[in-house]
C-alpha cells in the first residue's frame, strides 16, 4: 500500500480507495454525483404539499423547472452534426442538449415520470448514433491542440461531459442492458477517452480548461465503474501528480482561495471544481476533499463573492463585464457552501442569486430562506495574495460606506496566465453602485456568430491587453514585458504594504521588470472624511529611470466630461489616431492641453448622477491628451469609450499625484443640480524620510494625510507646520482646520 499525502497533512490510502471505487464499478446506486439517492428522498418529500419537511422555494423551483422543461421536451430532439462556431446553431443546440438532459434528469428522479428519463435516453441514443461518424469540429482553430468534435474547442466537449455524465447518472436505473450498453460504449466512454488521453496537452494542464475536462472525466469514472478514470483525473494521465484535479487545486488558487486568471475565470471555473468535488466526497468521504489546502475550495467561493461589486464580477483580464453573482457556476458554489458550513452570510448572496438549485445542498438554502435564516453578507477590504503562495503580488479591494457604498481595486497582481492583462499597479473605482474608473475587460461578444464567431476578437490582442488599455503608466507607447505573455508570467509585483483602519484603507505594490531600467511604485488610498460625508481616493505613482522616457499615465472613465480646469484645443473637424501599435492606434486623439503649474482638474458626470473630479498636482511639464476608443477599428468591434493621458516627456523621474473626488448631484428629472464644481482647493506634497505627507483642502477642511513606507509600521511622531503628530500604522488623517458650514 502506498501513501499519497495531502498538503494539510492527512493521508489517503490510495490502495483502500481504489478498493471502493471497484467495489462501487457499474453496480453503483444511482445517482451517485453531486445528487445522491438520500438526496432525492428528501427532496421528494420536500415538494409533496403533505411532506413534514416540505419547503415552498423549493417546490416552487422544481414546478418552475419543470414547466421549461416540459415545454422543452414537447419539441423533436435535435441532435445536428457540428458545423458552427461559438454562438452558431449547431453550437448553441448541443449546448441547450446538455443542459436540458440535465434538468430533465432531475425532473425525472423528483417526479417519477418516465417520460423524463425516456427523453434523455432517445437524446443520449441519438449522439451516440453521431459520435462515431465524427472528425474533428470544422470550425476549430487549424493551429490548435484542443479542438473538440461537437464543439469547436474541447474546452466545450469537457462542458458537455460534465452535465451529461450527470444526466446519465440520473436516468441510469431507468435503462435496459442494452440501451446502457450502447450508450456508454458508443457515447460516454468515447467521449471520455478522447476527453483525456485523446487531449493530453488539455487534460494535464494546470488551467481552467484542465479543470472542466479533469471533473468531466472523473466524474464519468465514478459513473461507468472506471477507478483509473478517477485517478487520473486526480493526477495526471500518468498518475504523477504533476497535473490533474489536485494540482489544480494546489496551484491555480492562493492560500486565501484567490484565482490566477482573476474572478471571471475563477467564477467559470468554480463550476467544476465544486461539481468534481461534491462527487468525490460522496463517493469516496475519506479524501476529505473540501478539506484540503485548508479548506481551499469553500475559500474560492467565498473569494469569488468577494471580488464581485453590486453583483458583478471586477472585470480585471479577459472578463466579460455583465457577468455577476448570480452566474450558474456561483449558484452552485454558494449552494455547496452553505451545505457545507450553514454560514447565514451565504444565504444573503442566495436570495440576491435568486435561484434555488435542485439537489441537496439546494434544499438546505431553500428551507432556510422559507424560514427567514438569512444574515447580511459581510464585503471587507482585502488584499488577496496572488500566486499559489500567495506571495506573487496581490489584488486589493478596498471598501467603504462613509461615501455611500464604494471600492477601489488595485492590481499590483501576477500576469494570470494567457487571459492576463499587461497591466501592472492599474486601478478602478466604483460608488454608488457604479464604475467610475473602468476597466475595458475583454474584447469579446460572447456567442455572438456575426462577432468573430463569439470568440476573443482581435482586438483583444491588438487594444484590451495592452497597458494604454489601463489605468497605470506606459513607457515610451511599449507595453509592459513588451506583451509577451511568457515573460509577464515569469515577473510580477511586489505588495509593499496593505492596511484599513479607520481612516480609510491603504496599500502600496511596485514593480521593476515591466521595463528595463525604469521601476514603478504606486501607493492608493481610499480615505474617509466622516464629517463630509464623503471620501477621497489618492493617487501618488513614481516612476524612476536609468534613462529619460515618455511616460503615460491613462485613466479611463465611465461618463460624460463636464469641464476642465484648463483651456483644451480640441481637434474638432478632423481626428487621428494616438499612436501607430501597442493599443495606441486604437484611440482617436480628441484634444490636448498643457496645464500651467498647480492643480488640473477633470471633471465628469457618471450615469448615477454623481460628478467626478481628478485633481492632479502638476508642475507645467505634462500634456493631457483626451482621448476615445475606435480608431482603426472597421469592424466597430470596439466600445467607444472616454479617457485621458498625462504625458511627460524625456524624465528619468516623475511622480504623478492625484485625488479623485466624488461630489455633487444632477437630476434631470427634478431639474437641480448640487455641487457640481470640484472643492478641492488644494494638494501639497512632502516627504519626511518614510513619511509621505500631502495637505488637502476641501469645502473648506484642511487634512494632512500621512502615509508610513517604512519596513514596519510601528509608532511614529513627526511635526508638520509647527505641530506634532502621531502615526500609528500605515495611514493617518489629520484635521488641520474645520471650516465646515
Amino acid at each position: 500500500m502506498y501513501l499519497l499525502k495531502c498538503q494539510t497533512g492527512f493521508k489517503i490510502a490510495a490502495v483502500a480507495a481504489l478498493a471502493l471505487l471497484t467495489s462501487l464499478g457499474a453496480h453503483a446506486a444511482h445517482p451517485n454525483l453531486v445528487i445522491t439517492t438520500d438526496d432525492v428522498k428528501q427532496m421528494r418529500q420536500a415538494i409533496s404539499s403533505n411532506g413534514s419537511n416540505g419547503s415552498t422555494k423549493f417546490a416552487t423551483a422544481f414546478e418552475s423547472l419543470k414547466a421549461q422543461v416540459d415545454e422543452q421536451i414537447a419539441q423533436p430532439i435535435t441532435v445536428p452534426v457540428p458545423k458552427d462556431g461559438g454562438g452558431g446553431y449547431t453550437h448553441e443546440r448541443h449546448k441547450k442538449n446538455y443542459q436540458l438532459m440535465y434538468n430533465a434528469g432531475i425532473i425525472y428522479q423528483l417526479s417519477q415520470d418516465d417520460k423524463y428519463a425516456n427523453y434523455v435516453r432517445d437524446m443520449l441514443l441519438e449522439y451516440a448514433k453521431l459520435y462515431p461518424t465524427l472528425g474533428l469540429h470544422p470550425k476549430r482553430k487549424m493551429d490548435s491542440q484542443n479542438p473538440g468534435k461537437f464543439f469547436w474547442q474541447s474546452l466545450n466537449e469537457a462542458m458537455w461531459l460534465v452535465y451529461t455524465i450527470q444526466a446519465y447518472d440520473l436516468i441510469h436505473d431507468s435503462l435496459n442492458a442494452d440501451n446502457i450498453k450502447t450508450i456508454e460504449n458508443d457515447l460516454l466512454r468515447p467521449v471520455s477517452l478522447f476527453t483525456s488521453v485523446g487531449q493530453p496537452s488539455t487534460f494535464n494542464k494546470v488551467h481552467n480548461h484542465g479543470t472542466w475536462a479533469t471533473a468531466g472525466v472523473g466524474m464519468a469514472g465514478y459513473v461507468l465503474g472506471e477507478p483509473e478514470w478517477v485517478e487520473k483525473s486526480l493526477y495526471d494521465l500518468e498518475k504523477s501528480g504533476k497535473g490533474g484535479f489536485i494540482k489544480q487545486l494546489e496551484m491555480l488558487f492562493s492560500p486565501q482561495g484567490y484565482y490566477n486568471e482573476g474572478p471571471y475565470y475563477q467564477r467559470f471555473a468554480l463550476l467544476p471544481f465544486v461539481t468534481f468535488a461534491k462527487a468525490i466526497e460522496n463517493n469516496e468521504p475519506q479524501r476529505k476533499i473540501f478539506e484540503y489546502r485548508d479548506g481551499i475550495l469553500l475559500k474560492a467561493i467565498d473569494t469569488t463573492i468577494q471580488l464581485s461589486y453590486n453583483g458583478l464580477f471586477f472585470p480585471i483580464n479577459d472578463a466579460i463585464k455583465s457577468k455577476g453573482i448570480d452566474t450558474i457556476e456561483l449558484v452552485n458554489g454558494v449552494t455547496a457552501a452553505y451545505g457545507l458550513t450553514n454560514d447565514a452570510g451565504y444565504l444573503d448572496i442566495a436570495k440576491q442569486q435568486d435561484q434555488i438549485i435542485l439537489s441537496g445542498d439546494g434544499l438546505k438554502v431553500a428551507q432556510a430562506l422559507d424560514n427567514n435564516m438569512a444574515k447580511p453578507y459581510s464585503f471587507k477590504s482585502v488584499a488577496f495574495g496572488d500566486g499559489n503562495d500567495g506571495k506573487q503580488g496581490a489584488l486589493v479591494v478596498m471598501r467603504t460606506q462613509v461615501g455611500g457604498d464604494q471600492a477601489l481595486l488595485f492590481k499590483p497582481a501576477a500576469q494570470g496566465l494567457g487571459h492576463g492583462h499587461f497591466d501592472k499597479l492599474t486601478w478602478q473605482f466604483y460608488d454608488h453602485g457604479n464604475e467610475i474608473v473602468s476597466d475595458y475587460g475583454a474584447a469579446r461578444f460572447l456567442n455572438v456568430e456575426a462577432k468573430y464567431g463569439g470568440r476573443y476578437l482581435p482586438e483583444n490582442e491588438t487594444y484590451a491587453k495592452h497597458t494604454v488599455a489601463h489605468n497605470t503608466v506606459v513607457v515610451d507607447e511599449t507595453t509592459h514585458f513588451n506583451a509577451n505573455v511568457e515573460v509577464g508570467n515569469s515577473n510580477y509585483p511586489t505588495l509593499n504594504f496593505f492596511e484599513t483602519n479607520e481612516y480609510g484603507t491603504i496599500s502600496s505594490g511596485e514593480i521593476s521588470t515591466a521595463y528595463n531600467g525604469v521601476d514603478l511604485e504606486r501607493t492608493l488610498a481610499l480615505i474617509n472624511l466622516p464629517e463630509l460625508q464623503s471620501t477621497v481616493a489618492l493617487d501618488i505613482f513614481d516612476v524612476a529611470a536609468n534613462k529619460a522616457h515618455q511616460l503615460d499615465l491613462p485613466l479611463h472613465y465611465k461618463g460624460q466630461l463636464i469641464d476642465t480646469s484648463f483651456e483644451l484645443k480640441a481637434n474638432a473637424t478632423q481626428l487621428s489616431a494616438l499612436g501607430t501599435k501597442n493599443g495606441y492606434q486604437h484611440l482617436w486623439l480628441k484634444a490636448q492641453a498643457q496645464p500651467q503649474s498647480g492643480l488640473a482638474k477633470v471633471t465628469w458626470l457618471n450615469e448615477n448622477g454623481r460628478f467626478y473630479t481628478q485633481t492632479s498636482l502638476v508642475k507645467g511639464d505634462e500634456s493631457f491628451l483626451f482621448t476615445q476608443i475606435g480608431a482603426n477599428d472597421p469592424d466597430f468591434n470596439l466600445r467607444n469609450e472616454n479617457g485621458f493621458i498625462r504625458r511627460v516627456e524625456g524624465q528619468k523621474q516623475h511622480k504623478f499625484i492625484s485625488v479623485l473626488e466624488p461630489h455633487g448631484e444632477y437630476n434631470p428629472s427634478k431639474e437641480y443640480t448640487l455641487e457640481a464644481v470640484s472643492r478641492v482647493t488644494k494638494l501639497e506634497y512632502s516627504q519626511q524620510g518614510d513619511l509621505t505627507l500631502v495637505e488637502l483642502d476641501i469645502k473648506g477642511n484642511s487634512y494632512l494625510v500621512a502615509i508610513n513606507k517604512a519596513p514596519t509600521s510601528a509608532k511614529n511622531t513627526f511635526n508638520y507646520q509647527n505641530k506634532e503628530f502621531t502615526l500609528n500604522g500605515r495611514l493617518g488623517v489629520y484635521m488641520m482646520n474645520n471650516n465646515q458650514e
